[in-house]
């Protein structure tokens, strides 16, 4: 499979022109269709109906390969083909239910939400669901995390793995982490990121968050502009990047308050309508005491509706599990603090023995009556 993607096994595609398209990061076959004709033309410096054909000839390859489908298809076979396509359990029923099923491959998942919601403990769940079993519900494949926050934590795998009875340490190997430091170095990693996918097995690719550099670089209306030309070549890629190499995208999303909503929710994600547009799956995130609310907001097929998850050791939960573990902790609480206040106490009374002895002095009385003061009467 790797020879069939060679750049050189297209027709046409001499030495020169494969040393080109490598020094500009086109390394095999799969990458001329995720770039297509207009970036290919405009990073390597040829003519664009040169760069046409080369990708043209590109994609017929991968149809003839049976990589990708064909330009006309029956909708039975597209029905067969979705019956057949990859998804990743969430490890709880509730998102598995809003998700049927799970996070589908050949896709892009948007996830946005405010502060805390729960979109890293999220992403960090589906990184290690990816590299269960298919029996188990995972796909048996690594992960590309691009983390342009400095928020990923390998604590936190270790966590969940634990909790899901799954080596730590093989579940580590298995993540490769990009850390991007600028808007344009985030591009490059997924423009670079075709023979990791190969070489790896990648089946997950997770982007958090997607829109937090350019929204930090691009400043004022005066950049609108150009912000959302990166910002769509990004999540175009990302997106085609999924579906090429049947694999499973995340990307999360910051969001804004709206000045203009007087009545209802004001949060409004970044990005607009081209990362909007872009997404196959668009879910919101919000907060509700120690719960979390998620809602299909766009699909193609899933209706619109909302579930309650919860976050704990095991990444995102069922609020079940939350609801026994807050009973359990709470129970546990109430005995050790009973325990506390009624201490065993063993006390020892002695009772002296006191022998008291009672004497009774003994009053000799004598009365002496002298018959010359007493005068008897007569009668």
């Amino acid at each position: 499979m790797v020879e069939d993607l060679r750049l050189d096994s297209l027709e046409g595609v001499g030495p020169v022109t494969t040393r080109k398209l490598s020094d500009a990061g086109v390394h095999n076959v799969m990458d001329l269709v995720v770039r297509g004709p207009v970036e290919i033309a405009d990073i390597t410096g040829m003519e664009k109906d040169t760069a046409e054909k080369i990708v043209n000839k590109a994609r017929q390859h991968l149809v003839d390969g049976g990589l990708i489908a064909n330009h006309f298809t029956s909708a039975t076979e597209i029905y067969k083909h979705r019956q057949n396509i990859g998804r990743i359990t969430t490890g709880t029923n509730c998102l598995d239910t809003l998700f049927d099923g799970g996070i589908e491959t050949q896709a892009l998942t948007e996830v946005y939400g405010e502060f805390g919601c729960g979109k890293t403990q999220f992403a960090h769940t589906m990184s290690v669901m990816v590299q269960k079993s298919k029996e188990e519900g995972g796909l048996e494949g690594s992960v590309l995390y691009i983390d342009t926050e400095n928020t990923f934590r390998p604590e936190r795998i270790v966590s969940i793995a634990k909790a899901h009875d799954m080596d730590p340490e093989k579940v580590l190997d298995n993540i490769i982490v990009a850390r991007a430091y600028n808007s344009s170095h985030q591009i490059l990693i997924l423009e670079e990121a075709g023979p990791v996918i190969e070489e790896n097995n990648v089946k997950l690719i997770v982007a958090d968050s997607a829109v937090g550099l350019f929204r930090a670089e691009y400043l004022g209306r005066g950049t609108l502009s150009v912000r959302q030309q990166k910002l769509n070549h990004f999540v175009h890629l990302l997106s085609r990047i999924a579906e090429t190499y049947n694999c499973a995208a995340i990307a999360t999303n910051q969001v804004m308050a709206s000045p203009d909503v007087f009545f209802g929710d004001p949060t409004r994600p970044i990005g607009g309508n081209v990362v909007a547009h872009t997404s196959t799956y668009r879910i919101y995130f919000k907060k509700s005491g120690k719960k979390r609310i998620a809602r299909m907001v766009d699909s193609p097929h899933h209706p619109e509706e909302e579930v309650i998850f919860a976050l704990g050791e095991a990444g995102v939960i069922d609020p079940e599990e939350a609801d026994k573990k807050t009973t359990k902790k709470a129970a546990t609480k109430k005995a050790t603090t009973k325990k506390a206040k009624e201490p065993k106490v063993e006390a020892t009374v002695e009772t002296p023995e006191v022998e008291a002895t009672v004497e009774t002095p003994e009053v000799e009385a004598t009365v002496e009556v002298e018959s010359d003061d007493f005068d008897p009467v007569e009668g």
